[in-house]
């Protein structure tokens, strides 16, 4: 049986690396890792959390952890209807306010002369409690206590300054008895400035593949950060796997990471992953703070 190194967030134990499974067929490829010993599992879609809740129906293992994805345009809303109705809008004014080139990714492509919200239009953007609650009752938090918050609309929304929707839509995930993470997609931007939210850690791409991120100064920032830092996608679509116990080393031993989520797509990679592992110590975070950086 496999032992994968450990730490603790919220006072509750995880494996410092997660497995996002890519599989075409994830529920097959889900059974197998598990069987190697992995109970944890980073669960980015329905698509991912049906195969892990038959997995538990299977097993009856309480061991097993996901942790699971919302995304916060799921609580946006602009003139009462769905803010993703209005995207291009919203991309060109993110493009516009922040100087950001057209190819940029990470971002729908839109024409070039779109529309742009006015700041009395970004003012009626609003929190949509009652569609925000739908989307959270898809969840439960016995097989997910974690709920990463944020994705592309987070980014977007600290973009156009609306971090007290945020802020509403963490503690409505903390009302139903979850603990929420801030999960964003550009490190360098998201980072300083979803401090303020009350999440017990924040998920961001380590890797310089990933649009609007310098890698050198997102790592200044992070080993400057007083807050817990999940990486996601740390081997860069799998570009680095070849490389991964020298990722692993940077992320855990220079950065102070506390736990990446990793994708994988065949048996073969975890036990790349799993052999790249060996090196990476369990981390027990301070218990006053929860800080695993300090």
């Amino acid at each position: 049986m496999i032992r994968l190194p450990t730490t603790v967030l919220d006072e509750k134990q995880l494996s410092r690396i997660i497995f996002s499974v890519r599989s075409t067929s994830p529920s097959d490829l889900m059974k197998k890792v598990y069987g190697m010993g992995i109970t944890h599992f980073d669960l980015p879609s329905s698509k991912h959390l049906e195969p892990f809740r038959e997995l538990k129906r299977l097993t009856e293992d309480e061991n097993l952890i996901g942790l699971c994805h919302l995304e916060a345009e799921e609580g946006a809303s602009f003139l009462g209807k769905p803010l993703h109705q209005f995207e291009a809008k919203v991309v060109s004014t993110i493009r516009k306010n922040l100087g950001l080139p057209h190819s940029i990714r990470n971002l729908p492509r839109v024409p070039v002369a779109s529309d742009v919200l006015t700041q009395k239009e970004i003012d009626r953007i609003d929190f949509d409690p009652q569609r925000f609650e739908k989307a959270l009752s898809f969840f439960h938090p016995r097989e997910s206590p974690f709920l990463l918050v944020g994705g592309r609309y987070g980014d977007w929304l600290l973009a156009l300054g609306k971090i007290d929707l945020l802020k509403q839509m963490m503690a409505k995930v903390r009302e139903k008895g979850f603990t929420p993470v801030y999960s964003g997609q550009w490190a360098t931007f998201c980072l300083p400035r979803a401090k303020p939210l009350d999440v017990v850690a924040y998920a961001v791409p380590i890797n310089n593949k990933w649009s609007f991120f310098d890698l050198d100064q997102a790592c200044a920032l992070i080993k400057k950060f007083d807050r817990p830092v999940i990486s996601l996608n740390p081997l860069a679509d799998g570009t680095l796997l070849k490389n991964s116990e020298e990722a692993f080393l940077f992320l855990f031993k220079e950065l102070k990471i506390p736990l990446a989520i990793v994708e994988i797509h065949s048996e073969q990679e975890v036990e790349i992953l799993l052999s790249a592992a060996e090196k990476i110590p369990s981390l027990i975070p301070p218990r006053k703070t929860g800080s695993s950086l300090r």
